[in-house]
């Protein structure tokens, strides 16, 4: 990918992170390019753009359109990544992507294969980001007992690779979150 379609293409998913109407998703894309850097030596160009399409309009499926419970939320999050991973093909061929370019950010995007490499690494990367910036508030706003934690961050960790696990344990945590952490990791 030519470094004038790859500009076209990042402005592009930039300029759709910022219709998202709670403003965290250009952060997020920002979060999760950080770690794809650290665990990925000199990531290619499709990469750093399936890294920022991770959540790409996320909020154009509201979690609220499906039912409450686990296998609701785990058909929402299907959706959810099929209408990324079509955006994300619409915007890359706008921008002048080749298909296969584009074709591989969508697939990776919409976890169409999740154990090849770049799906993989935009796992381990949410897997950080979530460990690193909201799995603190995540337990403090809901009203989870510790083994319910504790079954949070094993479900987290086994999606993530041995080099995401050695990433891991460089964040800094805290308090609660550090206890349950440790003992998720310990059982």
């Amino acid at each position: 990918m030519d470094e004038q379609v790859y500009q076209a293409a990042r402005a592009a998913i930039d300029a759709a992170h910022a219709a998202d109407p709670k403003k965290g998703e250009a952060d997020y894309a920002d979060s999760i390019e950080h770690w794809i850097e650290r665990l990925l030596p000199d990531p290619e160009p499709r990469t750093r753009l399936a890294a920022r399409c991770q959540h790409l309009e996320r909020w154009a499926i509201p979690r609220s359109s499906f039912p409450a419970g686990r296998t609701p939320y785990l058909q929402w999050r299907i959706a959810v990544h099929e209408r990324q991973g079509e955006r994300a093909q619409e915007i890359l061929l706008a921008a002048g992507a080749s298909t296969e370019d584009a074709d591989v950010v969508a697939h990776a995007v919409a976890k169409h294969r999740p154990k090849e490499p770049l799906p993989q690494a935009l796992e381990d990367a949410a897997c950080l980001v979530f460990l690193e910036q909201q799995a603190a508030d995540f337990i403090a706003g809901k009203d989870y007992d510790d083994d319910k934690v504790i079954t949070i961050v094993q479900r987290t960790w086994k999606k993530m690779s041995a080099r995401a696990h050695e990433l891991a344990h460089t964040i800094h945590m805290e308090g609660r979150l550090k206890e349950l952490v440790g003992k998720a990791l310990a059982g």
